[in-house]
């Protein structure tokens, strides 16, 4: 089944600043990032986080405990116009009860099949994803 059309609405402030609406969130913006993140540092907290929530859906779906989480976006910009992210890095560390290759199983899942913000972005970004594992007993 389709998920129905997205719409969210966006109304200037002033200067380079706008507030976003989506349903009963807002959010600011703001194109010289002084008072609200960029659209570009707002894309990249969505990309993070998109794969963070596929992540931990996967484990723990796969009946792995996740009791922490963190990861840091790097994206590299274009120095012409229209300075688009040429390169991206992302970096999780998770802790979990999860072995090795069941957080890369799930990051590549996202990475390939369910993380919709990656999949909407130009195919020919270099982009690489790693991860640090803690390792957590499974509480039974």
């Amino acid at each position: 089944m389709s998920k129905p059309p997205m719409t969210v609405s966006l109304t200037w402030d002033h200067a380079l600043e706008f507030t976003g609406e989506a349903g009963k969130h807002e959010v600011g913006i703001d194109g010289a990032s002084y008072t609200a993140p960029s659209p570009m540092v707002l894309l990249a907290m969505s990309l993070a986080g998109c794969m963070a929530i596929d992540l931990v859906h996967i484990l723990t779906r796969g009946h792995h405990t996740v009791t922490a989480l963190s990861t840091v976006f790097t994206g590299e910009r274009a120095p012409e116009e229209p300075h688009r992210f040429v390169k991206i890095d992302l970096c999780f560390s998770v802790s979990t009860s999860a072995p090795a290759e069941q957080v890369q199983r799930a990051l590549d899942l996202s990475r390939t099949k369910y993380c919709s913000v990656w999949n909407s972005l130009r195919q020919d970004i270099e982009f690489t994803v790693t991860y640090e594992l803690k390792r957590e007993e499974a509480h039974t």
